[in-house]
């Protein structure tokens, strides 16, 4: 089994990714190979992001890895938050925060369309790969659910009744942003010998 370094501190993204790719490789983050790193995400792209983090990683390391960057990406705040969804509300800001940002702008807004992007750069014995899972929805009114984490209890997926943040995960990972990205990874590991 493929043994990866998660280019990661956040246990939310661990415990999900888990879930999907713990059939095909062995999963670590960076505390469990004592590494306690700040990561660096300075490019104003997520596939930017996710290329620097991993490239960071692997070559503090040696190991294969991977790194993730998500955006939400709001039409009607002309693709807002985009690469800046973790800290939309300030350097030290919580899930809360950047929630109380998004519905305070989207306030009276009727164009609600929205989507998550999430980019994975896998580095495999040196070499890059990049794989994309998009999945759109719309911003609720008001938060609903209390599961998931980041802006899950603001996004109403499309064809769905229930916000991220109220699905259990095996469905939010079923057709997530950051579980399709996943998906696209695992077929890649499966099928490259």
């Amino acid at each position: 089994m493929t043994e990866l370094l998660f280019a990661t501190n956040n246990l939310h993204k661990l415990r999900e990714i888990r879930d999907i790719l713990g059939t095909v490789c062995s999963i670590k983050c960076l505390k469990e190979v004592g590494r306690d790193i700040e990561i660096p995400e300075t490019c104003d792209t997520l596939e930017g992001n996710a290329s620097q983090k991993a490239w960071f990683i692997h070559e503090k390391t040696g190991m294969n890895c991977f790194a993730d960057d998500t955006g939400l990406e709001i039409d009607a705040l002309g693709g807002r938050p985009g690469v800046f969804s973790a800290r939309y509300a300030g350097p030290d800001c919580s899930f809360d925060d950047n929630i109380e940002k998004v519905l305070l702008e989207m306030k009276d807004v009727a164009d609600r369309t929205a989507r998550f992007r999430c980019i994975f750069s896998l580095i495999l014995d040196g070499v890059e790969y990049t794989f994309e899972g998009v999945v759109n929805g719309k911003i609720l009114t008001a938060r609903s659910g209390t599961g998931g984490f980041g802006y899950d209890p603001v996004f109403l997926p499309d064809g769905y009744k229930q916000s991220f943040a109220e699905m259990p995960p095996y469905l939010k990972n079923g057709i997530s942003h950051r579980g399709r990205a996943a998906t696209a990874m695992e077929h890649f590991l499966k099928n490259r010998h």
